[in-house]
C-alpha cells in the first residue's frame, strides 16, 4: 500500500477477439496449498478483489480476469484462478493462451510445452509461436442428449448437456439467426433458456449450475465446420469461439461418432475468428480436447484501488450504493 493506495499489476490480452485481463502482481495473499484451495479461499474471503479488477469502473462486462499464483504441482509453470464479472470460472480456454502468450510476453515462458494448475486440474499448454498457443483440456463428457425444455417467448428447445471445463447446454440449431447484427436477441434467448433449465432444475452433475449457453449453425467462412453463440455466466457473451465451449461440443462430436481422434473441427465465433479444435482418447477413455488460437497483447498498466475511493471495490449495477 502506497500514497495511492493497492496497486495491482496486469496485462491484458485477446484471444480471438475474447479479453484477458492477467494479474501479475498485487493479488491478495492467499496462503499455501494446491490452487484449487486457494480458489476456494479467494472466494470465500477476497471477493472485493475479484470485483475491483473485473467491474467498472476498471473493467467492463466482458472480461475474464487470470491470476497468477504459485502452483503446487511441480510440472506446473503456473498457478492460475480464472474469474468474471459475476463469479469464478474453474477452468476457460481463450483466458489459457491469453496466459500463454503473456507469459512468453514477460519472458516467464518459452516456446514449447508447459502445465498450467487450474482450479479442475492441470492443462497442458503448447506454445506455438509469440501469439499462438495449442491448449490440451481437462477431460471433457457429455452428460445428456436431447434435453428439451420449455421456454417462455420461444417454446421447446432441445440440446445436449456437456462438460468443456465449464457447463455447457449446447444447441444445435440456433433459436435466431447466427448474425453479429443479432446480439441483442441471441443473448435475450440465451437468458431466458438459462432461465428455464434453472426452472426445471436441470443442471450438471452433482446438481451444478449449468451456467454457459451454446447455439450452433452454419458457418459463414468455408475453413470453418460451424458458428457458434456462447452466452456466458455474467450476461455477456463470448466474442472468441469458447475454449471450453467448443470443448464440450467435441465431447459431443465424439459422442455421437461424428468426429474422430485427432479429426480437426474449426468453430467459428459470433464474430468470425476461429478456433481449431481436436482430441485424443486417454487412457481411462475419456475426451482430452485440444484448442489452438491465437492471442495479442492489447495493455498492461497498474489498477489503483485509492482508500477513499467509494469504488474501489467495484460498481455493483442495481444498488443504490457501493459496497464497503
Amino acid at each position: 500500500m502506497n500514497s495511492s493506495g493497492c496497486e495491482i499489476h496486469y496485462v491484458d490480452s485477446h484471444t480471438e477477439g475474447e479479453p484477458t485481463r492477467v494479474i501479475i502482481q498485487g493479488g491478495p495473499e492467499l496462503g499455501d496449498g494446491t490452487i484449487r484451495q486457494k480458489f476456494d479461499r479467494l472466494r470465500k474471503d477476497s471477493d472485493t478483489f475479484r470485483r475491483s479488477v473485473i467491474k467498472e469502473p476498471r473493467g467492463y462486462e466482458a472480461l475474464v480476469g487470470a491470476l497468477l499464483l504459485e502452483p503446487s504441482e511441480s510440472s506446473a509453470v503456473t498457478g492460475v484462478i480464472f474469474f468474471n464479472n459475476i463469479g469464478y470460472l474453474g477452468m476457460c480456454g481463450h483466458g489459457a493462451i491469453g496466459v500463454a502468450v503473456t507469459l512468453h510476453h514477460l519472458g516467464r515462458i518459452e516456446l514449447g510445452k508447459h502445465r498450467f494448475e487450474t482450479p479442475v486440474g492441470l492443462i497442458e499448454v503448447d506454445l506455438l509461436g509469440p501469439h499462438e498457443a495449442a491448449i490440451e483440456n481437462v477431460p471433457c463428457f457429455r452428460l445428456e442428449s436431447r434435453v428439451t425444455v420449455e421456454v417462455e417467448g420461444i417454446g421447446k428447445v432441445t440440446g445436449d448437456i456437456a462438460w468443456g471445463g465449464n457447463w455447457f447446454f449446447l444447441v444445435e440449431n440456433s433459436p435466431v439467426p447466427l448474425s453479429s447484427n443479432n446480439i441483442g436477441r441471441l443473448s435475450d434467448a440465451a437468458g431466458r433458456i438459462r432461465k428455464a433449465l434453472n426452472r426445471d432444475r436441470i443442471t450438471g452433475a452433482d446438481g451444478a449450475e449449468i451456467d454457459h449457453i451454446e447455439f450452433f449453425g452454419k458457418p459463414i467462412s468455408p475453413q470453418a465446420n460451424s458458428r457458434n453463440f456462447v452466452y456466458c455466466p455474467g450476461g455477456a457473451f463470448d466474442r472468441s469461439p469458447c475454449g471450453t465451449g467448443t470443448s464440450a461440443k467435441l465431447a459431443c462430436l465424439a459422442a455421437d461418432g461424428k468426429l474422430r481422434p485427432g479429426e480437426q473441427w474449426v468453430q467459428e465465433s459470433i464474430i468470425g475468428s476461429r478456433f481449431k479444435a481436436s482430441y485424443r482418447i486417454d487412457h481411462s477413455n475419456q475426451v482430452i480436447p485440444k484448442i489452438t488460437g491465437r492471442a495479442f497483447i492489447c495493455s498492461k498498466g497498474v489498477l489503483l484501488r485509492q482508500p477513499a475511493d467509494p469504488f474501489k471495490n467495484g460498481i455493483e449495477i442495481g444498488e443504490a450504493t457501493p459496497r464497503s
